[in-house]
Formats: C-alpha cells, structure tokens, sequence
C-alpha cells in the first residue's frame, strides 16, 4: 500500500471514530438539556445543493427535504473523516504511530473557519454568526466545539494505537 493509500484509509477510520466520540459528548449534553447541533438542518441545507441553491436567509424556513436529518449525520461525518484527512495531510500517516495533542488540537481550531466563513453564511447565520443575536457566543461555542473535535481526533489516534498494539 503506497502512502496515499494509507492516509486515505487511516483518515476514514480516524475520523469516523472520531466523530463518534465527538457524538458521544453531544448525546451527554442533550441529556442534560443543553441545545447542540441540528443535523436536521445541515442536512437540509446539503440536499438543497442538488437545486444549485447555496444560500438561504434562514436555514429553518428553507423546505424541509425528505431524509434531511440523515443527510446531515452523513454529512457531519464526512466533515469529520475530511478534518482527519487534513490532519493526516499536514502531519503524515506516521503521526498515526506516535499521536500529539497539539497537531491535532491546532487542526481542530483551524476548521472553524468552515463553519464560520462558509456554513452558517451559506444557512443564512451570516458571517461568524453576524446575523444571530449572539454572534461572539457562537462563534466562541463553534470554535469551542472544533476544539473539542481536535481532543476527539487524538483521543481516537491513541484508541486506534492501542488496539493495535493488542490485536495486531
């Protein structure tokens, strides 16, 4: 298996589990009332490409889609495989061997420009939120939560060490 190949295949299950731990903490938070994201409407605003359509004013009066809930985990997941991927890209595969924090925290921190410049513009939030009551305390809880996200991809890269050094 050449390098490409192993990045590729490396950053799948990295950011799979990751993401998944990821999710884990979102659960515990939902349970204990605190509102987090709304897959419902990532998903709404990815089938709407399908229309050309990739900006709205407000992502909740955009018609609802068939299956939009899954679409958005399905999309929170590739987001999550391709932060993984750009860790892996910046690092190299090697870092799967030997897994730091800060690469992986410093990656995490990075992507909330995703969000910040792209996603919530495109749903209709404005730029950093600017068009929500709370633009600053958004965008505070997203980078917050992409920096969780970098601990999620660290705490996977050791997880999928360890097994490794039992099973293989």
């Amino acid at each position: 298996m050449n390098i490409q190949q192993t990045v590729l295949i490396e950053g799948l299950w990295l950011g799979l589990l990751a993401t998944a731990l990821f999710d884990g903490g979102l659960f515990l938070q939902r349970q204990w009332g605190v509102r987090t994201l709304n897959f419902a409407y990532l998903g709404r605003w990815i089938g709407h490409f399908k229309q050309l359509k990739y900006m709205h004013d407000n992502i909740g009066q955009a018609p609802a889609l068939a299956h939009e809930w899954l679409i958005g985990v399905l999309g929170h997941y590739a987001i999550g495989v391709f932060i993984a991927e750009l860790l892996l890209l910046a690092e190299g595969a090697a870092w799967m061997l030997t897994p730091a924090i800060l690469p992986a925290l410093v990656v995490g921190m990075l992507t909330v420009a995703f969000p910040l410049l792209i996603m919530q513009p495109g749903m209709g939030a404005g730029v950093a939120f600017s068009n929500t009551p709370r633009p600053c305390s958004n965008s505070l809880k997203s980078l917050l939560n992409h920096t969780v996200f970098g601990v999620c991809l660290y705490a996977a890269a050791e997880l999928i060490r360890v097994i490794r050094l039992i099973w293989f």
